[in-house]
């Protein structure tokens, strides 16, 4: 039998098993799909997985086979499981803030600032090194007075997220596409996030730099990330426009993207963000995914 003949004899009947058969039978190779050293830590979030529900040690194993490092936003008793296969905790929640109700609300603060205490605690227990809240809605508020109240909150709270060393965090989402439900978000431009970040004047706080929101409300990704390295914590990744995979059906250059973040010196992680377009197998687009931003 020739070579070709027999790897697609292999290969259909496991494209033919439902999904979460699939990641346990993948999830028992041992071969990392990595081919070349890994020198930007990749992580995921959930949606990658699209609308399938395998069991989460499942997915452990097959990230960990292929070569990621991370999970953004997991509960504290996945950690243990993700640290079985060298994952690590890379972002979680818990400053009391919501899309709706952020850093913004001058009269929620004391609030925020007792949640976030707590959060930061959490997460240096548990090993996470980024806590992730949001600015909110504006619902008429100026932009300004909006970044005077998260600079205020902000300095309420650096000072313990100093000394545990958890980076306190917002991300930034565009108000353009009506599809993803955040319109009235106060965050919405890149440099609004940077300015706040620069008169706090922390190292413990930054911005999730989420290159799908960046290019679709500001665009020039690659200069805003070099010119502003020191005040980004995490990337998020996904494809314009549609928010599926980072390849070759959308516009961004994700690879050139990820030499430009690995060139900045950065260390942390870049994670997928994505949602699997219909049809598409998840894992091998994980695997797809990964290999783009292996630089």
């Amino acid at each position: 039998m020739k070579r070709r003949e027999f790897l697609s004899s292999v290969a259909a009947p496991l494209a033919m098993m439902p999904l979460a058969s699939r990641l346990s039978a993948q999830a028992a190779q041992t071969a990392p799909a990595a081919s070349r050293p890994v020198r930007l830590k990749q992580s995921v979030m959930s949606t990658v997985w699209g609308n399938s529900t395998p069991m989460f040690e499942d997915k452990c194993k097959v990230l960990s086979r292929i070569g990621f490092k991370g999970i953004d936003l997991p509960t504290a008793a996945q950690i243990p499981i993700m640290q079985q296969y060298g994952l690590a905790p890379t972002m979680m929640t818990g400053t009391g803030t919501t899309m709706q109700n952020g850093f913004i609300r001058k009269e929620m603060h004391d609030m925020i600032e007792a949640e976030c205490h707590k959060g930061i605690d959490s997460l240096a227990s548990l090993g996470c090194p980024i806590l992730i809240g949001f600015a909110g809605e504006r619902r008429g508020m100026s932009y300004e007075e909006a970044a005077d109240n998260t600079v205020a909150i902000f300095n309420r709270v650096k000072a313990h997220a100093e000394q545990k060393k958890v980076t306190l965090s917002i991300e930034i989402t565009n108000a353009k596409v009506v599809a993803d439900q955040r319109v009235d978000q106060t965050f919405s431009h890149v440099a609004w996030g940077f300015d706040v970040c620069k008169r706090v004047n922390s190292p413990y706080v930054r911005i999730v730099y989420d290159i799908y929101h960046v290019q679709i409300a500001d665009g020039d990704v690659v200069r805003g990330l070099r010119d502003n390295t020191d005040k980004i914590c995490h990337y998020h990744v996904a494809g314009v426009p549609g928010r599926n995979e980072i390849d070759e059906t959308q516009e961004l250059n994700y690879r050139f993207i990820a030499q430009a973040i690995v060139d900045t010196g950065y260390t942390g992680f870049i994670a997928h963000e994505y949602r699997p377009s219909a049809g598409k197998d998840p894992i091998q687009d994980l695997e797809k995914a990964f290999a783009i931003l292996n630089v």
